[in-house]
């Protein structure tokens, strides 16, 4: 099978063209350890059109870009940056929740005079903590995850436990967009039961991958009907399991 033959998809869903370094990163963040051997990748590329000298020279781009760190014996894994993005995807795939009793966190931004750079870097951080700015530099969501807050955010703001006037499922509805969110899973979903090209899932799962990071994993209270998040969470590890290949546990 080549490039060609993976069929054209709308921009409404996320997908984006398969190349060499978006194999290699799909399969390495999935996988655990996130390292392999080059006859490794080599066997698992080959389905989607990635030959042995493509990959080798998208090997040498991405370690020297920093994405990438190779041992002495040809092995391959994920930079300490790309660490961190593997940690947040598996949070995506199984979210850690507790009981949600109608609390709310909240953070305030109080640090003052940084420069563009460092404010869309902090807000890039809170969203990926899956909070949402209610207004400039005030930051909530429903307290029912149980990771903690990064300590290194006390520099920038403080956090409170807070009860809104509002209804919640009102000022949920107003944080995040749930109802575009639940669409855009919903065509996942379906191009998924469609797709029949391992190229073509493999493209499908990795864009279902990076719609479950922007899921505010709300309590279910607060999310409308028919909600598809764990739907897709378990397409996603149906295909998993279904995936042959060297990383043995996961691909995405």
């Amino acid at each position: 099978m080549h490039m060609k033959d993976v069929s054209a998809e709308p921009a409404d869903v996320g997908l984006r063209p398969l190349s060499a370094r978006s194999v290699v990163l799909s399969l390495l963040l999935g996988t655990h350890p996130p390292q392999l051997p080059v006859k490794d990748l080599i066997r698992f590329v080959e389905p989607f059109g990635v030959g042995g000298s493509t990959l080798r020279a998208a090997l040498s781009r991405m370690t020297a870009a920093g994405d990438l760190r190779r041992t002495d014996d040809a092995v391959y894994g994920l930079s300490d940056r790309l660490l961190a993005r593997q940690r947040r995807q598996d949070e995506a795939v199984r979210p850690r929740t507790r009981t949600w009793r109608g609390d709310w966190e909240m953070l305030v931004i109080t640090a003052t005079g940084r420069g563009p750079a460092a404010r869309a870097d902090l807000r890039t951080r809170l969203a990926s903590l899956r909070l949402s700015e209610l207004r400039e530099g005030v930051w909530l969501r429903p307290a029912n995850l149980t990771r903690p807050l990064p300590a290194g955010l006390a520099d920038t703001a403080q956090s409170y436990t807070a009860r809104p006037d509002r209804p919640a499922p009102e000022l949920a509805a107003d944080l995040w967009p749930l109802t575009t969110w639940s669409a855009t899973a919903r065509a996942l979903l379906a191009r998924a039961s469609e797709a029949r090209l391992p190229a073509d899932r493999f493209t499908v799962f990795a864009a279902a991958v990076r719609h479950l990071l922007t899921d505010p994993v709300l309590p279910p209270e607060l999310l409308p009907a028919d909600w598809p998040g764990d739907e897709l969470r378990a397409a996603y590890a149906d295909y998993r399991a279904e995936l042959d290949g060297p990383a043995g546990d996961s691909a995405g």
